[in-house]
């Protein structure tokens, strides 16, 4: 089977030296071996998309020299592919509507003297799990609500589950992130859902991505394994820090490549410079 890897920004800002770098990872891991190399826009978050942003993605990634094969994919243009997959999850009781704010989640936590814990932090209290069926019912029919996924049912449901990470196998741990959402009140569809769908509706075979997502994997295999889906092969790369060690990221004021360029950088030069682990003055690779 061919190759096929993908880069998948959010058009939240512009790219940074971070997204270059994984980016460029991923492009290479496809040409190298004869494969293919797609740009998928994930535009799911109406309230911080900037639709100039995705001319920005398209506009950073030439002038680095890198091209796609085919056309960009918008997600905000496959919402029928979730909801297929989210209707999918309610027939089989797999997932359950929520109600609570962040705010009343966040107290519930904090009254808890034991609340779990996951990879990102305290673990939502299975509220809105514990509802009757026809509470459920009544309330999703006259409240906003997302939808979680029910973690132990899923869990057990799929059994024991492995993803390999380079040459590393992984057995998967998706009941550490609790109950997950996987469509929002304010979006039709989570990041997690989105991406397990479209990785294989594009005949992803390498998700090459930063170590940031690594145990996002977890859930991932999961719904994989939920829905019938394949798994493809996942290479996580290290990140970018600046020279206080803090990870490259919008919210931390990471420069763009828009601020590169206009400064008079030269793009392939700098992907040449990346590629060799060159990074530029203050920037290093993690090592841990």
């Amino acid at each position: 089977m061919s190759v096929v890897t993908r880069f998948a920004p959010s058009p939240t800002g512009r790219l940074h030296l971070g997204h270059a770098y994984s980016c460029i990872l991923a492009h290479d891991h496809a040409r190298e071996r004869g494969g293919r190399f797609l740009l998928r826009i994930e535009d799911i978050d109406p309230g911080r998309t900037r639709e100039e942003h995705v001319a920005g993605i398209e506009e950073d990634l030439a002038w680095l020299g890198l091209g796609w094969d085919g056309e960009a994919v918008r997600q905000s243009r496959r919402l029928g592919l979730y909801a297929g997959a989210l209707e999918a999850l309610k027939a089989r009781r797999l997932v359950y509507p929520c109600f609570c704010t962040r705010a009343a989640i966040a107290a519930e936590v904090a009254a808890s003297a034991a609340a779990p814990h996951g990879p990102g932090g305290a673990l939502y209290p299975g509220t809105c799990r514990r509802l009757p069926p026809e509470v459920r019912a009544a309330r999703a029919a006259a409240e906003p609500h997302a939808w979680r996924l029910d973690s132990a049912r899923a869990a057990a449901e799929a059994g024991p589950l492995y993803w390999t990470d380079g040459e590393t196998e992984v057995q998967a741990e998706p009941a550490a992130h609790g109950d997950v959402v996987l469509a929002r009140k304010d979006a039709p569809v989570s990041y997690h859902l989105a991406v397990t769908v479209d990785d294989a509706a594009q005949e992803v075979t390498d998700v090459v991505r930063g170590r940031d997502l690594y145990a996002a994997t977890d859930v991932h295999r999961l719904l994989q394994a939920l829905l019938a889906l394949p798994t493809p092969r996942y290479h996580h790369h290290a990140l970018l820090a600046d020279a206080e060690g803090r990870r490259l990221a919008k919210r931390n004021g990471a420069p763009s490549l828009a601020a590169l360029r206009a400064a008079g950088a030269d793009g392939p030069a700098l992907a040449r410079a990346l590629r060799m682990g060159q990074m530029p003055g203050g920037y290093s690779v993690e090592t841990s």
